[in-house]
């Protein structure tokens, strides 16, 4: 990919801003290995306080925050269930195999998001003769669900079998503060039923890097052990941490714009011939755009978009995804639409 001045490619492309920049220039550094990093530390608080969970641990990557979560909870040769489009199983490189030793039981589910009773009918007796069910896993928002959000009784009621037939449960949150801003129910309401959940910074609060995990703290000391088995511990990492504490305070509730354009994108995009907005209506940030219909290819149109300097993601032959995010304005956003109509037009 050749980066446009438009890029809906996706909310990981944001850049820091210059006043995130002056805050991780100030920082308070130490050795966050040994809790010596202000920065570091009060950006953990925060989240722990943000999720109401005892404590958590700041890691490099959302991947991490997820793979150090199964690694937690689960040992070789366990199941965890999630739906069939989770990034747990689509985009971690086999991760909790590798990493956990852990089977992945996929779920079936409208917009990302399975079920009760399709999760009853997957958890097995625990008998010897198959794996041991260990995790159940949401991911708020459900990213290849259109960035549908979970609604929070389907939550609990998941959470709910999963603690009566004796399982751990995990909120993969990478976009969980959308899914805040979007429905008015609060990240800790969110976070309450399970074991561990995690935001991460470098989507739609636009910092460069970063995850924080939290959980109880029983679980956030075996999490650091983990951490240090893979590469994880940073040393002077408040640099970082201070972005975090920066779009904490400052790029949550302006979320809501992103909402709004990327619901303008639909609009302009889902009226051209053709066209259909395969989830429906846009909860969040993310908007997927079905062209089966067309009989133009995704791949061309994101080719012939970004020689116009507009990035938008083919996810195969017939489906392109955009998602809206901070570097990207109304007028941006419009521009884009109308650029991917008249690509369209021009390959018709």
């Amino acid at each position: 990919m050749i980066e446009g001045r438009i890029n809906l490619y996706s909310d990981t492309q944001t850049r820091p801003c210059p006043a995130m920049r002056d805050a991780m220039a100030q920082a308070e550094v130490g050795d966050e290995q040994g809790f010596l990093d202000p920065s570091v530390n009060a950006l953990c608080t925060r989240v722990a306080a943000l999720l109401g969970k005892e404590a958590a641990v700041f890691l490099p990557t959302g991947t991490m925050c997820n793979e150090i979560a199964i690694a937690v909870h689960c040992r070789p040769g366990d199941e965890i269930y999630a739906h069939h489009s989770a990034h747990i199983i689509s985009f971690e490189g086999g991760g909790p195999a590798a990493i956990a030793g852990a089977m992945l039981r996929a779920l079936p589910g409208e917009r990302g998001m399975y079920t009760l009773d399709s999760l009853r009918a997957a958890i097995r007796d625990g008998g010897r003769y198959g794996p041991r069910p260990a995790l159940v896993e949401v991911e708020q928002t459900a990213n290849m669900g259109g960035g549908s959000v979970w609604p929070l009784d389907r939550i609990e009621s998941v959470c709910a079998l999963a603690r009566e037939r004796g399982l751990a449960t995990h909120l993969d949150g990478a976009r969980l503060l959308n899914a805040v801003v979007a429905s008015g129910v609060s990240a800790a309401s969110y976070a309450a039923p399970f074991d561990s959940a995690w935001i991460d910074l470098s989507k739609g609060l636009g910092c460069p890097m970063g995850g924080v995990l939290a959980g109880s703290r029983a679980f956030i000391e075996q999490a650091w052990r983990c951490k240090q088995r893979i590469g994880g511990a940073m040393r002077q990492a408040g640099i970082i941490a201070a972005a975090g504490l920066y779009a904490l305070e400052h790029n949550v509730a302006r979320l809501a714009e992103d909402h709004a354009n990327a619901r303008r994108f639909a609009a302009i995009a889902g009226a051209c011939a053709g066209v259909s907005l395969p989830y429906g209506a846009i909860d969040t940030n993310i908007v997927f755009v079905d062209v089966s219909a067309t009989g133009v290819s995704a791949w061309r149109i994101s080719e012939l978009l970004e020689a116009r300097g507009v990035n938008i993601g083919a996810m195969s032959d017939t489906l392109l995804r955009a998602v809206t995010h901070l570097d990207v304005s109304q007028a941006m956003v419009e521009e884009a639409a109308h650029g991917f109509a008249a690509v369209l037009d021009t390959l018709r």
